[in-house]
């Protein structure tokens, strides 16, 4: 991976709140679901622990916005399946999105931004989530570790376009 990237701002002493290179308007959880099929028998102490399968998408897409230029949605899905063998023991998943506008940033530097940083701003908000809803379930919260969104995008894009994916990261 490319360790000099080049700052999206030559100057960040000259960032005022009207030249941001990015402003986060909001974050907000737009779907939420937990699906607990074996309870109450799946809440019994004593079991072997479940194993589990999570997945992490991440999804960009413009907003329609007369007032706003450059404004993106950007979407983290969480999933995660807790098993014994081949029964379920829960499933629960969260879409959380991010609108977000970039209006002094180079066209060529937003899908990294989007697909890279803003990701790596909004997971912690994500996972917390997405940990709570497990807990209240009545499981222990999952515990999901640090994610490598660059390594992510580069893996995604580089596949289509290494040139690309190099450039953008």
């Amino acid at each position: 991976m490319n360790d000099s990237i080049p700052p999206i701002v030559a100057d960040p002493n000259s960032v005022t709140p009207s030249n941001l290179p990015v402003m986060v308007h909001a974050q907000y959880v737009k779907d939420a679901s937990f699906e607990n099929p074996g309870a109450p028998q799946s809440l019994k102490g004593g079991q072997d622990q479940p194993k589990m399968d999570v997945n992490i998408t991440l999804d960009a897409k413009p907003l329609e916005d007369p007032q706003v230029k450059s404004l993106y949605e950007v979407s983290i899905r969480l999933s995660a399946r807790a098993f014994r063998g081949d029964q379920t023991i829960y499933i629960a998943e969260i879409l959380y999105g991010v609108a977000v506008s970039m209006p002094n940033v180079a066209e060529e530097h937003h899908h990294p931004l989007l697909l890279v940083e803003m990701p790596k701003l909004a997971f912690p908000f994500a996972r917390k989530v997405l940990a709570d809803l497990i807990q209240d379930g009545g499981y222990p919260p999952l515990l999901l570790g640090p994610v490598d969104f660059a390594a992510m995008y580069l893996e995604r894009f580089a596949k289509k376009d290494p040139e690309a994916a190099t450039k953008q990261a």
